[in-house]
């Protein structure tokens, strides 16, 4: 089937009891077995619960994979990523990763005894040239969060693989609409759902899809393990949010680089950062490997930092907040909101400046959000 069929039906059929075209949620805890040691597929719902599987199948089928296994938030992922790691394991990742998962991987991780080496990955030779004896997986976020720098994924899969590596990708920002890491390598795909696959601001979840039965099955027994699992009506509403996805990003895209274009002419405006742009330094790779180019753009002002805040309390339209990927625009400070707690030298290190703005264009009417900017651009 073509990806717009798979978003809109993913692998379910009408309810077999009712005939209910929308799949049930089957808010329920536990299971009546038929007798001992005999059930209908389900016993407890940490284990398994029927929304969820049918969420899972869904996203597995968009990814283009053959197992997805969903958890109550994107970290919730990456940590049961992690837990595939032993004591004195060592991963490779790159420089520009989100806030939330520099924090797990530098101040929980690193207690375990698992070692990092951040990278830019837009520079694959960088990757492998940071290879250990102990390296046991490359971790990529690509385009990554907050300066949307792209990484080659088949360039560094191919170093994953020479290399016997576990290859996990985040492509939330992406979305299988626009990139598949499956197929130039990954071993794992990860995604914080809470973002543009539910797209409404109304969940939190996270999903890790892949074609590998014997990871498939070690991440299963370590979701059943930790039970962060995500509840049947979160899974309900993320099947929901998926029956529109590929209508949402082709519209996100247009919206984000129409806006693109105009921040890139504006005069106060020292620098912006799309994939999309020739300007974007990867842009090649980005268009290769790319079906589009989402919604997300960062820039930086004239002003710097003081610009920036006060562009940021101007806006109207555009909502200050913590989040990306929804049909409403928001628009977010890195340096104090997403990444406050990544040190401000590692920051600079990487051109991550005080006064970048993240931009996480909805799918309102373009020219209202670009009227928006340019009266709070008045105000800078």
């Amino acid at each position: 089937m073509d990806f717009d069929t798979i978003s809109v039906r993913g692998k379910s059929k009408p309810d077999p009891t009712t005939g209910a075209i929308v799949p049930p949620i089957y808010q329920t805890a536990t299971y009546v077995l038929e007798e001992i040691g005999v059930d209908k597929g389900f016993d407890y719902t940490r284990s398994s619960n029927p929304t969820r599987q049918d969420l899972e199948n869904h996203l597995a089928a968009l990814e283009g994979g053959k197992h997805g296994i969903a958890f109550s938030s994107g970290m919730a992922s990456a940590d049961s990523c992690m837990k595939l790691l032993s004591q004195g394991d060592h991963v490779v990742c790159c420089d520009d990763v989100y806030g939330g998962t520099a924090r797990l991987f530098n101040n929980l991780m690193t207690n375990y005894g698992v070692e990092f080496t951040y990278v830019d990955s837009q520079v694959a030779s960088n990757v492998e040239d940071a290879i250990l004896p102990e390296t046991k997986m490359i971790w990529v976020e690509t385009p990554t969060n907050p300066l949307l720098k792209v990484t080659d994924l088949e360039a560094v899969g191919k170093i994953a693989k020479s290399n016997n590596l576990l290859y996990v990708v985040d492509t939330t920002f992406a979305t299988p609409v626009f990139l598949r890491p499956l197929k130039y390598g990954a071993d794992l795909v990860l995604h914080s759902t809470t973002k543009y696959l539910s797209g409404h601001n109304q969940i939190i979840g996270g999903v890790i899809v892949t074609d590998r039965t014997d990871l498939f099955e070690r991440l299963k027994y370590i979701q059943k393990s930790v039970g962060a699992v995500p509840s049947p009506f979160d899974c309900w509403l993320v099947i929901m949010g998926l029956k529109t996805l590929h209508l949402r990003m082709q519209r996100h895209w247009e919206n984000a680089e129409k806006i693109a274009i105009y921040l890139e002419s504006h005069p106060k405006v020292s620098k912006v950062v799309y994939p999309g742009l020739e300007s974007h330094p990867m842009h090649e790779i980005a268009k290769a490997q790319m079906k589009g180019f989402s919604g997300m753009i960062s820039f930086e002002l004239e002003g710097g930092l003081e610009a920036g805040k006060k562009l940021m309390n101007s806006v109207e339209l555009c909502l200050l907040a913590e989040s990306l990927g929804a049909v409403e625009t928001m628009i977010t400070h890195p340096a104090t909101m997403t990444h406050a707690e990544v040190p401000r030298e590692e920051r600079l290190a990487r051109g991550f400046e005080d006064g970048l703005v993240r931009l996480s264009v909805g799918i309102e009417d373009a020219d209202d959000l670009i009227a928006d900017l340019e009266m709070a651009f008045e105000k800078v």
